[in-house]
């Protein structure tokens, strides 16, 4: 229930986590600090409209290539507009989840992510209505 409670604001005191589970605000906040030691709460985030930032078109980019792309998560992870990247079974080797103000600017980060070592090629779905998203609890 911490954890559900702590998704949806990150901002509640111990106070309200530990009223809504039935504990004391110490005891919730032990609970919490034991979640992050164990791994378990990694990090504390703000969920941010992208629209409101620019970044109206969303995009999932399977990238094949000719070596283990496992190996490219720095590479990836230094181009901006990539958000998620995944080595997946499948048609591709790698799923990259990507945001960017527009068109133009998605075909710049293709041409960026076609300089990492070992990319073959690229497919792109782009995002035309996101119906939801959201962090199962």
């Amino acid at each position: 229930m911490l954890i559900g409670l702590l998704q949806d604001d990150a901002t509640r005191s111990y106070a309200m986590l530990g009223k809504a589970v039935g504990l004391s605000s110490g005891a919730a906040h032990e609970r919490v600090r034991k979640l992050r030691e164990r791994g378990v709460i990694r990090r504390t985030t703000i969920d941010v409209d992208q629209e409101a930032l620019g970044r109206a078109v969303t995009a999932y980019v399977l990238v094949d290539g000719n070596t283990w792309m496992g190996d490219s998560g720095d590479r990836l992870a230094a181009i901006p507009e990539v958000e998620e990247a995944h080595v997946i079974a499948g048609p591709a080797s790698v799923l990259l989840k990507v945001r960017t103000s527009g068109p133009k600017e998605l075909q710049d980060l293709l041409r960026q992510v076609f300089q990492v070592d070992g990319v073959t090629g690229t497919q792109t779905v782009v995002v035309l209505q996101t119906l939801f998203e959201r962090t199962l609890k």
